[in-house]
């Protein structure tokens, strides 16, 4: 089954849920269907794609720094390459690794093959290349609300 996309009260994306979870929570009525497929039943409720809880939920913790993943840097930057602006499918280190560079939000960026290959073992400077976008440490909101956007 696939993801549900879950928003707050006030329509903030809180993340995903999975579909069995998501319909348990339309059958206590705690959510209602936001969007769904339009041809498709679960019982008297739409088959949902995005649901919406009734009540809002304090979610202080979706406001901390999210934890780094290849997938978030992709997310955060929208698949798009920091150099060209292209499809972005792979990661680039500014700092590359050989020289001490880590696994860190604000030193990597989605990058396009292209971009990645020609960059190199070399820094952006070094390879006379310029960010389009300067990396950033994002919430686990932004990430969620950059994940409902991929989706629609």
């Amino acid at each position: 089954m696939t993801a549900v996309s879950l928003l707050n009260a006030s329509y903030e994306p809180m993340g995903t849920v999975t579909f069995q979870h998501a319909v348990r929570m339309l059958f206590r009525q705690v959510a209602t269907v936001e969007e769904a497929h339009e041809d498709r039943m679960i019982g008297p409720h739409p088959w949902p794609r995005v649901i919406r809880l009734v009540r809002y939920v304090a979610a202080t913790w979706m406001y901390r720094p999210a934890a780094y993943s290849r997938a978030g840097v992709l997310k955060r930057d929208r698949h798009r390459c920091a150099y060209c602006g292209s499809h972005a499918t792979t990661i680039d280190h500014l700092v590359p690794r050989s020289r001490g560079g880590t696994w860190s939000w604000l030193n990597t960026v989605a990058a396009c093959s292209r971009c990645n290959h020609r960059k190199g073992n070399r820094t952006p400077r070094e390879a006379g290349m310029r960010l389009t976008l300067e990396p950033t440490v994002p919430t686990r909101a932004q990430l969620a609300a950059a994940w409902l956007t991929e989706t629609r």
